[in-house]
């Protein structure tokens, strides 16, 4: 998969990209807010975009996954974040969200499933326990 990464915090995008490339996918590109993501080339097409809530210039996950819907609205949008309670019922058009602090392993099985789901819907693996998935999301893998 081509996956976006949109974080703020430079130690955790290296370990996210990290993650992604050990689980043989690739970082095609990185934002730290939501000005980053307006001067992408809106070609990228990420397949997937993990997206923390709290951004750079003050900038939110919300307003980028806006954007990442109206330019690329393929994109799977994972949320990020250390609150999850700040995720609007319905998830703002996103398809999930992943708590921070989550470990190597969480973070590969989410990978993995959501990969499954974007490939083959819906997904054989059993949801990781540390991702909430939005209902659109399992509705749509559902009815294929």
């Amino acid at each position: 998969m081509r996956v976006l990464i949109v974080e703020d915090e430079p130690l955790l995008v290296m370990d996210i990209e990290m993650m992604v490339e050990d689980a043989g996918h690739r970082v095609v590109a990185e934002a730290a807010s939501l000005h980053d993501v307006e001067a992408m080339d809106p070609r990228l097409s990420p397949d997937l975009a993990f997206v923390d809530m709290h951004l750079a210039r003050g900038t939110t996950g919300l307003s980028v996954s806006a954007l990442i819907q109206e330019r690329w609205a393929e994109t799977l949008i994972i949320f990020v974040t250390a609150n999850p309670a700040m995720i609007p019922a319905g998830f703002a058009g996103a398809h999930g969200v992943l708590a921070k602090p989550f470990s190597r392993n969480s973070f590969v099985s989410t990978l993995a499933y959501l990969h499954q789901g974007i490939c083959a819907p819906p997904p054989a693996l059993a949801k990781p326990a540390d991702f909430v998935p939005a209902q659109a999301l399992l509705d749509g893998w559902n009815s294929r």
